[in-house]
């Protein structure tokens, strides 16, 4: 793994799209009908927990391997940033799959008004918990996505851009005896190559 600017957006941006695609994978919330599988839940907590792991990686390597006067902090403090929100979608996740096996505990005493009551209230948290996952990981996945193009180098474009600039050049007037005191020299535009 190296540490360089280009190196940085590109694990930064892997990164963002790996927050993208777990947000992809949330159920849909607010269908009483069709409640999240179990198994769906805790995979996607495992995968969460993966990209948690990678994250931390991320940050411990660029610490560990910074150059002084580098760029790598800004790659360090955008790992960084995206861990709370991370944490915040697994911990909805974890609400979640607690709900559903409250849910599957309780699924021979439906009939009961006191359970019914609790195992509604159990489907409203699902909802809560499932949107606060969808906007963490979509704020980990911004973040993200908007670091990697602060960490990017610039393009050889916008580099030979930079190059064309004109910048304006005083020339000395040449030491002529016959020059009047009054006279003065304009300043002339070089443009670079």
């Amino acid at each position: 793994m190296t540490t360089n600017p280009l190196a940085d957006a590109l694990a930064i941006r892997a990164t963002a799209s790996s927050f993208d695609a777990q947000r992809g994978k949330l159920p849909v919330p607010g269908d009483p009908h069709r409640l999240p599988g179990s198994v769906a839940v805790a995979q996607q907590i495992s995968e969460l927990g993966k990209l948690l792991t990678e994250l931390g990686d991320e940050v411990l390597f660029r610490t560990i391997n910074r150059e002084h006067g580098s760029r790598t902090s800004l790659a360090v403090s955008s790992f960084s940033a995206a861990v709370r929100p991370a944490g915040e979608a697994a911990a909805a996740l974890g609400e979640v799959a607690q709900q559903l096996a409250f849910l599957e505990r309780t699924e021979h005493l439906h009939d009961r008004p006191d359970t019914r009551d609790a195992r509604e209230a159990a489907g409203r948290v699902i909802d809560e918990a499932l949107g606060t996952a969808d906007t963490a990981l979509r704020e980990a996945a911004d973040s993200l996505h908007a670091a990697s193009t602060a960490v990017s180098p610039p393009s050889s474009r916008l580099r030979a851009a930079i190059g064309r600039t004109t910048t304006p050049v005083y020339e000395a007037a040449p030491a002529a005896p016959a020059a009047p005191a009054s006279s003065t020299v304009a300043p002339r535009t070089v443009r670079a190559r």
